[in-house]
């Protein structure tokens, strides 16, 4: 498997994304041995790769760059701005961001691997490396390109023998299943997958306090930072203020300073115009008075220059009055280099939203907001010079964009935060009834990720990431970037049981008159053997329950009562005694309450949301993994769980504990992995 070194000389595992697992350099060394082109058989040049949802409008050719041109080139001059010309395909936030990538090199060079041409190896081959759900992925494509009359109908370079952006394009189209996929998004979700890193964005007129502290902290960090001015009509696309700045035109701001300025602190930041030229006039600009107040270390140190080179100084009040919105990619620790002053500290998790288990919804919905996976984070340590935690929370849906074939689109997501008490459970119902949130996202939306940044006091916290809607299935990952080093658990993430024994039976001169009744009816059934088979046990329960009017259900099952006998049958004889099922009897009438305490309307139905807390009291406690397992296999397609099912999941979850307990007393109380699929095994599930 490849490695990628960073600038500090770590190496980074890279997987290659090609179904027979080969590497880049197998697949060429192959090609070059057998004198044959690329051909890529995950990625075909044929419609499918084009288009899902629509017929193609017109009739493409696939052809490669030495069919298109003489003398075709990967990169020619440098990769920059002009390289990026958009065709027929709605991807210009796919191009805004590659524009973003050509400003920063060493991001380049890890997305754009630099060591590829038409010349010596080539094989038809090209390979693009991107960041996907904390994986970061080896991209191959051959380099057929789709053309109408010989001319490349997507990406394409204003020089027409120069190749790498349309090879990129490609290779992000297979990423996510098709050209077609691409068609609509966001700059920030292709900047985050060329760097690993997570997105904020601010409107300067509405933005925090602090906000030149945090464009500072970012700069210090390496992130990469733009800022753009709104319009409001298309007329006014890149159209030039009098201050010589251009409207609808992505910048990159690449610096935040403190200057002396005639005995006071001044704020500045600096801009780029990727045109290279065409700059802000007002103070602090090329050869403005300002600088003639400088001392000249000053100078030195801010790097200034009066070059018509697109970069410039401005003031920082000057630049909130200018420009409209600001957008960070923050890098993770390893993202790139780490020859920057700070990291952010990250912990990360992946999880599901599974119906019927794990799939609640937002707060609207009370009674099943609370089974959404929760996540206990700890702050300990205050910012630097601050008695507050900066903390930014990324909740990323994974697996949308090349889902959108299938018809599922983007979720609606977003998250909460509640002050966590110290215990380390997952909490219930109530917890969240009667507490409210310290902080959530500002919306909830059908974006890619949603992300937020908060000053926190230190202490504990429950994070709380859901879909707006419940019943609504998608895999997620979430972030947690902090100044200083944080805690980070995943909650209801243990496997354990507290079963006690069961209390012996009465003797037969001091039973009940239930007791009486049930040994009548069962000597009835047994026979001269004085035990009941599962056929006769299935009579005998459904003959009982049939007579508690509380009980709605349709009969128990054979499988149900099979499951019965192999709990309580402790002489293995394949049978049920009478004794046997007399502490049977007494544990079924817990559970019964159990189940009427959940079967609020009595239809005989109990949510199967509910089922973590019935289960936590039989004295049974299961992960989400293991709860969403049983949500899919007991629960109906209203996410209800009848009292059969019921019965045949806590009979065989006891049944498995026990047996557990047994083979590993000296380890009680928690289960290995290899004890959880044993229990999965024998769940059917």
């Amino acid at each position: 498997m490849p490695y990628s070194v960073n600038g500090s000389g770590q190496a980074t595992l890279i997987e290659s994304t090609q179904a027979d697992g080969k590497t880049f350099q197998q697949l060429r060394q192959e090609c070059l041995q057998k004198g044959k082109l690329f051909e890529d058989p995950d990625f075909p040049a044929t419609d499918d790769s084009l288009f899902f949802s629509q017929r193609v409008p017109v009739n493409f050719e696939w052809k490669r760059p030495g069919e298109i041109c003489k003398d075709p080139k990967f990169i020619t001059g440098g990769a920059t701005r002009t390289d990026i010309c958009q065709g027929q395909l709605g991807d210009c936030w796919l191009l805004a961001a590659i524009a973003s990538l050509t400003l920063h090199d060493e991001t380049l060079k890890r997305v754009v691997p630099h060591d590829q041409s038409f010349d010596r190896g080539y094989a038809g081959i090209f390979h693009f490396q991107f960041w996907q759900h904390n994986k970061w992925m080896d991209v191959v494509v051959d380099d057929r390109l789709p053309c109408v009359r010989n001319k490349l109908m997507f990406v394409h370079s204003a020089d027409n023998t120069e190749y790498w952006s349309a090879l990129l394009e490609k290779a992000y189209a297979k990423l996510n299943g098709s050209y077609e996929s691409l068609k609509g998004g966001s700059t920030m979700e292709a900047m985050e997958d060329f760097t690993g890193g997570v997105g904020e964005m601010y409107e300067t007129k509405n933005a925090p306090g602090n906000l030149f502290v945090i464009l500072k902290k970012a700069v210090e960090r390496g992130s990469m930072l733009g800022c753009s001015i709104d319009i409001t009509s298309s007329a006014e696309s890149e159209a030039q203020t009098t201050t010589g700045l251009v409207k609808g035109h992505a910048y990159s701001i690449t610096g935040v300073e403190e200057v002396n300025y005639r005995g006071a602190k001044v704020q500045l930041i600096r801009v780029r115009n990727p045109w290279g030229q065409v700059e802000w006039n007002g103070p602090w600009s090329d050869n403005s008075r300002e600088w003639s107040a400088i001392d000249s270390s000053e100078k030195n140190r801010l790097l200034h220059n009066s070059l018509d080179d697109g970069e410039f100084w401005m003031e920082f009040g000057d630049f909130k009055a200018n420009y409209d919105k600001i957008e960070i990619c923050n890098l993770t620790a390893d993202s790139l280099s780490d020859d920057v002053s700070k990291k952010w500290e990250v912990n990360m998790f992946e999880g599901n939203w599974i119906r019927g288990s794990t799939a609640g919804g937002c707060r609207n919905y009370i009674d099943t907001f609370w089974t959404n996976p929760q996540f206990k984070l700890r702050l300990d340590h205050a910012d630097d010079g601050d008695k507050l935690c900066s903390v930014i929370i990324a909740l990323m849906q994974k697996n949308r964009r090349r889902l959108r074939k299938e018809g599922l689109d983007m979720e609606t997501i977003g998250f909460a935060i509640y002050e966590s008490p110290d215990d380390q459970d997952h909490q219930g119902k109530d917890f969240f009834r009667y507490n409210p949130s310290k902080a959530r996202s500002r919306s909830y939306i059908n974006m890619r990720e949603v992300s937020e940044r908060f000053r926190l006091p230190p202490g504990n916290y429950l994070l709380v990431p859901t879909t707006f809607q419940p019943h609504h299935e998608a895999d997620f990952l979430i972030r947690i970037f902090s100044e200083n080093k944080a805690k980070a658990i995943e909650m209801g993430n243990t496997i354990q049981a507290d079963l006690p024994e069961p209390p012996k039976p009465n003797p037969p001169e001091e039973e009940t008159d239930e007791e009486k009744g049930l040994r009548r009816l069962f000597e009835q059934i047994a026979g001269s053997d004085k035990a009941i088979s599962p056929r006769e046990l299935q009579h005998v329960l459904n003959n009982v329950l049939s007579r508690r009017k509380e009980v709605k259900f349709d009969g128990l099952s054979l499988n149900t009562c099979i499951s019965i006998i192999n709990l309580m049958d402790v002489d293995n004889t394949g049978m049920l005694e009478f004794e046997e099922f007399k502490v049977f009897w007494d544990k079924l009438k817990k559970w019964i309450m159990l189940f009427l305490s959940y079967d609020t309307d009595r239809s005989g139905r109990m949510s199967s949301y509910e089922l973590r807390s019935a289960l936590n009291a039989a004295g049974m406690q299961l992960n989400n993994k293991i709860l969403q397992l049983l949500g899919l296999r007991f629960a109906d397609e209203n996410y209800d769980i009848d009292f059969d099912d019921y019965l045949t999941c806590i009979v065989r979850l006891e049944n498995m504990f026990r047996i557990f307990q047994a083979l590993d007393k000296p380890k009680r109380g928690s289960i290995n992995l290899n004890m959880m699929q044993f229990l999965l095994l024998s769940m059917n599930i």
